[in-house]
């Protein structure tokens, strides 16, 4: 692994980025031999620097969990990144576009845990039984690493480049429908963009959260009652300008809209 110090500073790199809207060099270019132990370990460093500061922990997302997703992406194995309480916007937000970079949209449901989740053997009925709703849910992408050439490496340690969400449509019990089912329609400024199924992601989007629950336990950690855990998109992300309007239509599940100002 990389030396501690080492891992320090990229962490400092990566918040000061958060701070300053530069970008950052890919850490992959730096240390050619860091790994995706390296970058969990920035990501913690980042993540305790954070908690720090006063900003409270709300969730957890996971992202690459999609063949769509995985080939915008280039990367074959799923992350998981933290989310904070003030990056947690509600439905139809106006979204200040200079608290990202590189802005993009994904479409995902979000499940709301009633009860603490673990492994190491979880599976999608234990994520059910654990479940107290699931709402359709938009992740804004925030890369403070440069985008070329980038690896799993580079994405885990920029907290797998989760910027904020946006909660919106009908929330449901886990039970209420086949979330393999809950189709998508994205539109940006009233264009259509991208479609997709929950299905997409894992073939259930509770496969998901299970994979989580069971990365945790390798680290002696688990899920806890009032998390929000996002499952990874099902559709490719979108990218978006300062202006952009966002409207995605989950059927049944409602709608959800924001604007970048």
């Amino acid at each position: 692994m990389l030396p501690h110090e080492e891992i320090e500073k990229i962490a400092c790199e990566l918040a000061k980025a958060g701070e300053t809207g530069e970008l950052i060099q890919r850490i992959t270019s730096r240390y050619p031999d860091a790994t995706v132990e390296d970058s969990y370990a920035i990501q913690g460093v980042w993540r305790d620097q954070q908690l720090a500061s006063g900003r409270r922990l709300v969730g957890r997302k996971i992202g690459l969990t999609s063949k769509a997703m995985q080939a915008a992406t280039g990367i074959t194995e799923p992350d998981y990144g933290v989310m904070f309480d003030d990056t947690v916007y509600e439905n139809g937000s106006v979204i200040e576009f200079d608290k990202f970079l590189n802005v993009r949209i994904e479409v995902e449901l979000a499940f709301v845990l009633k009860e603490p989740l673990e492994g190491p053997n979880c599976t999608i009925f234990d994520v059910l039984r654990a479940t107290e709703y699931v709402t359709p849910a938009l992740e804004v992408l925030n890369s403070h690493i440069e985008l070329g050439g980038r690896t799993i490496v580079d994405t885990i340690s920029d907290n797998a480049a989760y910027g904020a969400m946006v909660l919106g449509g009908r929330p449901v019990a886990p039970d209420a429908v086949d979330l393999r089912w809950v189709s998508a329609c994205l539109y940006k400024n009233e264009t259509i963009e991208e479609t997709g199924v929950a299905a997409g992601v894992l073939n259930h989007p509770a496969t998901g959260v299970a994979w989580l629950a069971n990365k945790f336990h390798q680290h002696g950690a688990r899920l806890e009652a009032g998390e929000i855990i996002l499952a990874g998109s099902f559709t490719r992300p979108m990218w978006v300008d300062r202006g952009d309007s966002v409207f995605c239509d989950y059927g049944e599940l409602g709608v959800i809209s924001c604007r970048f100002l």
